[in-house]
């Protein structure tokens, strides 16, 4: 399994010698590589087993930094960079050549961030490349947030993993860009729209799943369980668990069902903070998905604030298996 520390010069030295590294940042682990060389770009798909026409986002120190490998920024998403970064914000910038066609998919366009987290700042700061960091998992399963996460799933293939606590956040970052004149927002996720809306007026908001995304995260089955994830109305899927004596385990927003034994039902946040909830999400997805039971019972939150995110996040989960949806209460 990869060795697991918080020392930015062995981060830095396998780095640069176009080794995988694990990254923290207030979002979610990343697994991370240097983007200005192909063979280390190439090694993160195959490493997640992620298709080559997923994008990846860049990592960078500073919104100064990102002129190495963009041609500009639109006025209207540097008021939001200015305002936003480091934080969990992503950028659709067009891209210089030396920023390759296998991080964008061939497209113009490169997605970039500035990630706030202090071990990961520090090692990007000391670098003279920015680096490809595509979430710390196989590709299509639930995003990492603790280092552990990432060493069950990837230990055995990347050396090192820089351990920088949980994640803060807990949910991708939102990826924003221009279409058409218009700020768009591609992927929601950490930064809440109404935050981005505040900034730059109104938005249009354009997450459809897409077997050929514009940006990163726009993939129909993503964040997902091994085990079947249902989503629906939950007490009526509850009650009909027990009446097929289906073996279930239940995700709910802030719900108790008493005829359910306590180690089988998580409450993402039982004061109904959707910011604890969000925190707590990837890692309740992840624990229920190591139960001995056959199928995984979620609900929608409340459509606001980040509960739009986290409503992606479980729909993407669910892909197919979508019943009755209800927003939760």
């Amino acid at each position: 399994m990869a060795a697991i520390g918080k020392d930015i010069a062995t981060a830095k030295g396998l780095l640069e010698s176009g080794e995988l590294v694990g990254i923290p940042t207030e979002t979610v682990y990343g697994l991370a590589g240097n983007a200005f060389d192909p063979d280390a770009v190439a090694k993160i798909f195959a490493v997640k087993d992620r298709p080559s026409f997923d994008p990846l986002i860049i990592h960078t120190a500073s919104l100064h930094q990102v002129s190495d490998f963009t041609t500009h920024i639109p006025d209207s998403l540097f008021l939001l960079a200015k305002k936003y970064w480091p934080g969990p914000l992503t950028l659709l910038l067009e891209r210089k050549p030396n920023i390759s066609d296998l991080v964008t998919s061939g497209l113009d366009t490169v997605a970039v961030r500035v990630p706030q987290h202090p071990l990961t700042l520090s090692l990007l700061a000391s670098l003279d490349f920015p680096l490809a960091a595509p979430s710390a998992n196989p590709f299509g399963y639930i995003s990492p947030t603790q280092a552990s996460h990432v060493n069950a799933q990837l230990g055995d293939k990347i050396p090192y993993i820089l351990d920088g606590g949980d994640c803060k956040v807990g949910l991708e970052s939102t990826i924003v860009g221009m279409e058409n004149g218009q700020v768009t927002v591609y992927r929601l996720g950490g930064l809440d729209v109404d935050a981005i809306e505040s900034v730059v007026g109104r938005v249009v908001v354009k997450t459809h799943s897409s077997s050929n995304p514009k940006s990163p995260g726009m993939l129909k089955s993503h964040y997902a369980p091994k085990k079947p994830f249902v989503l629906g109305n939950l007490k009526e899927l509850v009650n009909s668990c027990i009446s097929e004596k289906k073996t279930f385990a239940v995700l709910s927003f802030k719900k108790h069902f008493a005829e359910i034994p306590e180690t089988l039902q998580l409450d993402l946040s039982p004061t109904g903070d959707l910011d604890e909830a969000a925190k707590n999400l990837f890692a309740a997805m992840r624990a229920l998905d190591s139960m001995d039971v056959s199928v995984i019972l979620a609900e929608l939150l409340p459509e606001e604030g980040l509960g739009r995110a986290i409503n992606d996040r479980l729909r993407r989960a669910a892909a197919d298996n979508i019943q009755g949806l209800h927003h939760s209460s």
